[in-house]
C-alpha cells in the first residue's frame, strides 16, 4: 500500500545554527541600511527579531513619551495598536528596563487574554526586550511570541539574541526616527508655504490638501512608484507659490483680466520655479517642476515654456489635472463653482488638448475615489472674510 505524502509542513522548526544566525543578521542589516521609510524599517526589524529567535510573531513597539503610549505600526497579522505606557508585559519591560521572559502568558496576571479571545490565537511563550538609544534611554521594545521549536519555550540564548537585535535596532531606529522627524517638518513647511500663495487669493488651505491628495492618487493609479507618488503629494502644494509675487489688484480682481494683467499672472509659474530650482532636496526639486509646469498643456499652448506632450514632466501633467479640477469645482473671487457634469465634459473635450489623454482616462476611471477626497476636505469659508 502506497503511503500518501504529508499535506502539511511539520509544526516545529529547528534551532538556528551560529552560521544561520549570522546570515540572518547580515541579510537584514543590508535590507535596513538601504531603507529610508520608517514603517518599512520597522517591518524589516520585526522580521529580523522573529527569525533570530525562531518566533511565530515579533512586534517592534515604540515609545511615545508625549502621549504616554506604546505603539506599533508593524505586527505580524495584527493591525496598528496603541496602548498605555505601563500596560501589559511590554509596558512592564519598558517601565522597568528589564526583559520579560515567560513560558505561558496565561499564567501571568499582566497578560490580557481579551485579544486572544477575539482573534482565536493562543499566546504561550513571550519574550520582551527593551530597546535603548545611544544615550541609554528606552525608546521601545521587541516582543516575540510563541517559540516555534519543539520546546515551545524561549531560552536564555533567545534572550541574548533578541538583546543583540535590540542593540542594533536602537541605533537604526534612532536614525530612522530622526529622518522621519526631518521629513515631517519639511512636509509641514512646504504645505504652509503652499497655503501662503492660495491665501493671498482668498483660497482655503483645503485647496492645497485636495490637490495634493488628487495628485497622489493619480500618480499611484497611472503606475508611478509609491516613492514617486509620495514625493508628488508632498511637492504639489507648492504649485502656486509664485503667486506671492503677483499684485493684489490682479490676484484678487473679481472680473476678467486684461491681456497685460494675464501676462503678469502667468509669471507666477516662472517665479515659483526660480524660487525652488536651486534646492538639492528631492521634494523641493519636485516642487520646482510642479510650480513651473502645472500650466503647460498637452498641445503646446500652455505656459511658460509651451511644452508639447510628454516634454512636460509627469508631475506637471498630473498636477495640472488636479489643480484645474479643484479650481473649477470651487468658488473663486471671479466665478462660482461648476457642477461635476460640466467639469467632466470639459475634461473629455480637453483630452489630448489641454490634458494628457492617458491621465484623463485614469482620472475618469477613478472618479469615485477622487470624489471621496473632495468630500473629505470641504471648504469652510469665513462668513465675514473682510473682518
Amino acid at each position: 500500500m502506497q503511503h500518501e505524502a504529508y499535506e502539511f509542513e511539520p509544526k516545529f522548526k529547528k534551532e538556528l545554527t551560529p552560521e544561520e544566525l549570522m546570515h540572518i543578521i547580515f541579510d537584514y542589516a543590508a535590507k535596513v541600511n538601504t531603507e529610508r521609510n520608517l514603517d518599512d524599517s520597522l517591518a524589516i526589524l520585526a522580521d529580523m527579531g522573529r527569525e533570530m529567535v525562531t518566533a511565530d510573531r515579533c512586534t517592534l513597539w515604540l515609545l511615545d513619551r508625549e502621549n504616554e503610549e506604546l505603539w506599533t505600526k508593524i505586527a505580524h497579522g495584527i493591525p496598528e495598536i496603541r496602548t498605555p505606557i505601563n500596560a501589559g508585559l511590554v509596558g512592564h519591560a519598558v517601565s522597568t528596563g528589564q526583559p520579560v521572559f515567560i513560558d505561558d502568558a496565561y499564567e501571568d496576571p499582566r497578560f490580557n487574554k481579551a485579544v486572544d479571545k477575539k482573534t482565536g490565537y493562543r499566546t504561550k511563550a513571550i519574550l520582551v526586550i527593551p530597546i535603548y538609544n545611544n544615550e541609554g534611554e528606552i525608546i521601545g521594545a521587541y516582543q516575540a511570541i510563541n517559540k516555534m521549536t519543539a520546546s515551545e519555550k524561549f531560552s536564555r540564548t533567545d534572550v541574548e539574541r533578541l538583546t543583540l537585535a535590540a542593540s542594533y535596532s536602537g541605533k537604526t531606529l534612532e536614525s530612522a526616527l530622526l529622518t522621519h522627524e526631518i521629513e515631517e517638518t519639511q512636509k509641514e513647511i512646504i504645505f504652509t508655504m503652499g497655503e501662503i500663495g492660495e491665501s493671498r487669493s482668498k483660497e482655503t488651505g483645503n485647496h492645497v490638501k485636495r490637490v495634493a491628495e488628487y495628485s497622489y492618487l493619480l500618480a499611484q493609479r497611472c503606475g508611478l512608484s509609491e516613492e514617486q507618488s509620495e514625493i508628488l503629494r508632498m511637492a504639489s502644494p507648492m504649485h502656486d507659490i509664485g503667486k506671492v509675487a503677483i499684485p493684489d489688484a490682479i490676484l484678487k480682481k473679481p472680473g476678467k483680466l486684461t491681456n497685460e494683467e494675464f501676462d503678469t499672472m502667468k509669471t507666477h509659474t516662472s517665479v515659483g520655479f526660480n524660487l525652488l530650482k536651486g534646492s538639492k532636496r528631492q521634494i523641493l526639486k519636485a516642487a520646482a517642476i510642479v510650480a513651473g509646469q502645472h500650466h503647460e498643456k498637452w498641445n503646446g499652448k500652455g505656459y511658460p515654456n509651451g511644452y508639447v506632450g510628454e516634454k512636460t514632466h509627469i508631475f506637471g501633467r498630473i498636477t495640472a489635472i488636479a489643480d484645474v479640477f479643484d479650481a473649477l469645482g470651487s468658488d473663486r473671487c471671479y466665478k462660482k463653482a461648476w457642477d461635476l457634469d460640466r467639469i467632466i465634459n470639459l475634461f473629455k473635450d480637453e483630452r489630448g488638448q489641454h490634458f494628457d489623454p492617458i491621465l484623463i482616462d485614469v482620472f475618469i476611471e477613478n472618479l469615485p475615489d477622487i470624489l471621496v477626497i473632495r468630500d473629505s476636505y470641504t471648504d469652510n469659508y469665513d462668513e465675514n472674510p473682510e473682518a
